[in-house]
């Protein structure tokens, strides 16, 4: 006589010895054996402490965008209220139309003119900004030159220096240049400011990528142009979007720079929003809200757009298919 041991005997997550003893005694699973699986109570509770540390720290990074949107849509009696209303009951769209049509001064700048200008400024140092860095990553990364570490030092010290140390120096240079209260002079302003860090992280991601794999392409029958261009810049997109992402905040929310050397007309968006305080009357903080909330739907909007090459790019070019 013989003990048939059946298939699911054999895949399940008890051992035969353990199911099958001698020959015509045959003993039931050990109900212990699910047991195993839990996991343990230290590694329970760390993750409980990760995730509920996790929760507050999103918790405090959403409630002042929460809060600006909340007040942005509320009534000004209720926003000077003692007592917070933690939803917009007093609903109104008035604040919105305040922020609208609001004007730096007389006859200078409102709302749709800052955001042409910011946006004019914006996209113009994005495009250079990627362009030069790009270049200069590649030439960092891929070249040997006399002065190469010299010139990566200077970078990370020039980009350690705050802008506003600079300040007199860039407005002299700004105004004998007689590029003052003009795009263009805020533009190579803000290329200048924003382009050490990113031809630093752009030589982080342009060294990640072999140079095997160019080297493959062209055994394949391309060019090096041609290898560069169909391997390796895919590979790059994540950087590049990374760091177009960094100089596009910088440039969109950048303040100083721009009361320093803009006015009246041409003023940007964020220096625009000092209209709405008064040395005479009340701030406004409904159209103050509403107005920081307009200047952060173009930003939400970018990042949407372009956070899918984030991840889309890191294995695009690394197949020929």
């Amino acid at each position: 006589m013989s003990t048939q041991v059946t298939p699911a005997t054999q895949l399940g997550t008890v051992g035969v010895d353990e199911v099958v003893g001698e020959v015509g005694n045959a003993r039931r699973p050990k109900p212990r054996s699910l047991a195993v699986r839990r996991p343990p109570r230290r590694r329970v509770v760390t993750r409980a402490g990760l995730n509920l540390a996790a929760l507050v720290v999103f918790v405090c990074s959403v409630f002042p965008v929460y809060w600006m949107l909340n007040m942005s849509f509320t009534r000004g009696e209720s926003i000077i209220s003692r007592t917070p209303s933690f939803l917009p009951f007093d609903f109104t769209l008035g604040n919105y139309a305040t922020a609208w049509t609001r004007e730096a001064a007389p006859g200078q700048t409102d709302f749709v003119h800052g955001l042409l200008s910011s946006t004019l400024v914006t996209v113009g140092v994005l495009v250079v900004t990627l362009v030069l860095a790009f270049l200069a990553s590649i030439a960092v990364a891929r070249i040997r030159f006399r002065g190469r570490r010299s010139f990566i030092v200077a970078v990370l010290i020039v980009q350690m220096i705050p802008g506003e140390a600079m300040m007199f120096t860039i407005y002299g240079m700004i105004d004998d240049w007689r590029l003052m209260n003009t795009l263009i002079g805020l533009g190579v302003v803000y290329v200048a400011a924003v382009i050490p860090f990113t031809i630093w992280t752009l030589r982080g991601f342009v060294a990640g990528v072999p140079v095997d794999l160019e080297e493959a392409a062209m055994i394949d029958g391309c060019t090096r142009t041609q290898a560069f261009w169909k391997v390796t810049f895919p590979l790059l997109a994540p950087g590049l979007v990374a760091t177009g992402i960094f100089a596009f905040i910088q440039s969109w929310n950048e303040f100083t720079m721009a009361l320093l050397l803009m006015k009246g007309y041409n003023l940007t968006l964020p220096p625009w929003l000092l209209s709405f305080q008064s040395a005479t009357a009340a701030t406004n903080w409904g159209a103050v809200m509403a107005a920081s909330t307009l200047i952060s739907v173009p930003v939400v909007i970018f990042f949407l757009i372009v956070q899918g090459r984030m991840s889309g790019g890191l294995v695009s070019g690394a197949v020929k298919g």
